[in-house]
């Protein structure tokens, strides 16, 4: 006599193996995602120019002295930096003291997006507490600068060549280890072009 399984039979065994078939699939996915550094995420607007965009100069009882705001013609005729940043960014807090240090110890131009304040006052006011490392800032409630660069957080840093055009993205606090090993080679690569 052969044995054959009945239905309810084959259906206990596949409910055994659904569940180790879906934690093993799962496990793969998230050993893959571990790989990836979330710091380096691509974007489709490397190597194209700037979108279009004005904003406004930052406001505010701190900041009585800027004039002048941010606006995509600013970036023609030399390498530059653009620094995505809020005061209420726990992460730009820790990027400061270090964009501090690039604007004493450099040449190069950093200009700033203050990104999403809730108070007008609150970026000035965070930058007269902390120093101002930047050169233009325009201010951008409403992410109309942010949009134009593909801007998913604070802070984020791109560097820009002398056309207006994104060459690189930095996703996160910079550092003197990035500074030193990424983003300060590719400025002067650009510079030479």
């Amino acid at each position: 006599m052969v044995y054959q399984q009945t239905a309810p039979e084959q259906n206990k065994r596949l409910m055994f193996f659904v569940p180790v078939i879906v934690f093993m699939t799962l496990a793969i996915y998230f050993a893959i995602g571990l790989t990836k550094d979330p710091s380096r995420l691509p974007s489709v607007l490397i190597d194209t120019p700037v979108e279009d965009f004005q904003l406004l100069p930052i406001k505010g009882r701190a900041n009585p002295d800027r004039e002048w705001g941010l606006e995509t013609v600013d970036f023609k005729g030399e390498v530059s930096l653009v620094n995505i940043f809020g005061s209420w960014c726990i992460s730009c807090q820790i990027e400061h003291p270090f964009l501090m240090q690039v604007k004493e110890n450099t040449d190069v131009p950093i200009h700033g997006i203050d990104w999403r304040e809730k108070n007008p006052d609150d970026g000035p006011n965070w930058l007269a507490r902390k120093g101002d490392p930047y050169t233009l800032i325009g201010d951008d409630p409403d992410s109309k600068g942010s949009i134009a660069f593909g801007v998913t957080g604070a802070p984020e840093t791109f560097v820009i060549d002398k056309n207006g055009v994104i060459r690189y993205k930095l996703i996160g606090p910079m550092d003197l280890k990035i500074w030193n090993e990424t983003i300060f080679p590719i400025i002067e690569e650009l510079r030479k072009q």
